[in-house]
């Protein structure tokens, strides 16, 4: 295929909608004890001073925001931004800071007993390609930047935490271990939190992901995905000389019909569940029969039954298509099929009665906040797919544009989504 047809390949979106919101929200009361619980961890004098000491960072949280974000971080080549967070966890006071084997960068604080391990983590990586300019410019009050907010944000939050706790010697009974993970984003595929928990997860008791602004929204449902680049692929030959060979276009377009014709059913009722035919391409010339035609595909569903009903429809779709092209050629070989896997994002759910759950809408209202129970695809997946009490919560402020060029953040009240990571974090690891 030719790089100049291969660059110009077209994405189109076929993506179902059904009656419930990809952010669908539960409204969930707050248990009592857990409001009292807030309250009274808050208006510990050790806690307040931490409060105060957020203030007092500003413009060193700041800076760290623009150090940080001006370091380039495109998936999979994250270790530059993981050299320096480390080295900036490091000086914060963490006990020990190492990176693993697959580029995660690890603090660990020692609790005072060390019975239970609590991770708080941000993203270290952005969905932006290298070459990218991330130089942060400021307009009046706004940083703009691709990647201030998604999530240098959530790391920066996570590295002023851990300097408050130094500073006001709070010591939690379980040991903290604040990491920067790399992977989130995109064909990442979540593989940073992944290798967490294949090689720490019996240690790991609690899981508090940092990602996204303000401090109302709390993930506890994680939004699963299965990701397909599957590829039809024939001898090609000239348009006319070669008439009569199969043509993998001509499969793809059937199998692009015959799985959404039947996914359109099947998305119409139930858990919602989301399919788009979102990348395609294939082809040299047009007097020329391609030897190959490919698609990318993404399907979503909080419900893994659901999402494993929608896979096995695309599976049925392209073994059709592969069967109805293959019995319309006049010579030359049979059509291939190549269907590769190339993204699984678990899916699951904690309860919201759940002690972390509810200790972060505890938290939140106790901010002023009122707290929103929602579904979404975040590092949180795979603990929660685990059964390991997992959260996704915002590192305050106000942003958006998120993936975009022009992405931006504000310090609206930043220090109350600090305060927000701060007392969930205490809440959960116990403070002596």
């Amino acid at each position: 295929m030719s790089q100049r047809l291969r660059s110009a390949a077209f994405c189109f979106a076929l993506t179902c909608l059904s009656f419930q919101s990809l952010r669908a929200q539960e409204t969930v009361p707050v248990d009592k004890r857990y409001t009292d619980e807030i309250k009274a961890l808050a208006n510990r004098p050790a806690v307040k001073a931490v409060f105060q000491t957020f203030l007092d960072l500003e413009p060193q949280t700041k800076q760290d925001l623009i150090t940080l974000t001006e370091i380039p971080a495109p998936p999979f080549k994250e270790e530059a931004k993981a050299k320096k967070y480390a080295a900036m966890l490091k000086e914060a006071g963490a006990d020990s800071v190492w990176t693993d084997e697959i580029g995660n960068v690890i603090a660990k604080r020692k609790g005072r007993s060390g019975k239970k391990t609590v991770v708080v983590e941000g993203h270290l990586d952005t969905v932006f390609p290298e070459g990218t300019d991330v130089k942060v410019k400021q307009k009046g009050d706004t940083l703009y930047a691709p990647g201030v907010g998604d999530d240098t944000r959530g790391l920066v939050a996570i590295l002023t935490v851990l300097r408050g706790l130094e500073k006001a010697k709070i010591e939690t009974d379980a040991d903290v271990w604040f990491v920067g993970t790399v992977g989130e984003e995109g064909l990442g595929d979540l593989r940073g939190m992944k290798h967490l928990f294949k090689t720490h997860g019996s240690k790991i008791n609690a899981c508090i992901s940092v990602d996204g602004d303000g401090f109302s929204e709390i993930v506890h449902r994680g939004l699963g995905s299965y990701r397909y680049r599957i590829t039809f692929k024939g001898p090609g030959g000239h348009s006319y000389g070669a008439f009569g060979i199969v043509n993998p276009h001509s499969a793809l377009g059937k199998a692009i019909y015959y799985f959404t014709s039947e996914a359109d059913k099947f998305t119409r009722q139930g858990i919602k569940t989301t399919y788009s035919v979102s990348v395609i391409g294939g082809g040299t010339s047009v007097n020329a029969i391609p030897f190959e035609s490919w698609m990318e595909i993404d399907m979503r569903s909080e419900s893994p039954e659901r999402l494993n009903g929608i896979d096995q429809l695309l599976q049925a779709a392209v073994q059709r298509a592969l069967k109805e092209e293959n019995s319309l050629k006049r010579s030359g070989p049979d059509l291939t099929v190549d269907v590769k896997k190339i993204g699984d994002r678990p899916s699951g759910k904690i309860e919201p009665t759940v002690p972390l759950v509810q200790r972060a809408m505890a938290v939140s209202t106790y901010l002023g906040a009122k707290p929103r129970l929602d579904v979404s695809s975040t590092n949180a997946n795979t603990p929660i797919s685990l059964g390991v009490p997992a959260i996704t919560i915002g590192s305050g402020g106000t942003g958006g544009n998120v993936h975009a060029l022009n992405e931006w953040w504000l310090n609206d009240k930043g220090h109350l989504g600090l305060q927000n990571v701060l007392l969930v974090m205490l809440a959960e690891a116990g403070m002596k």
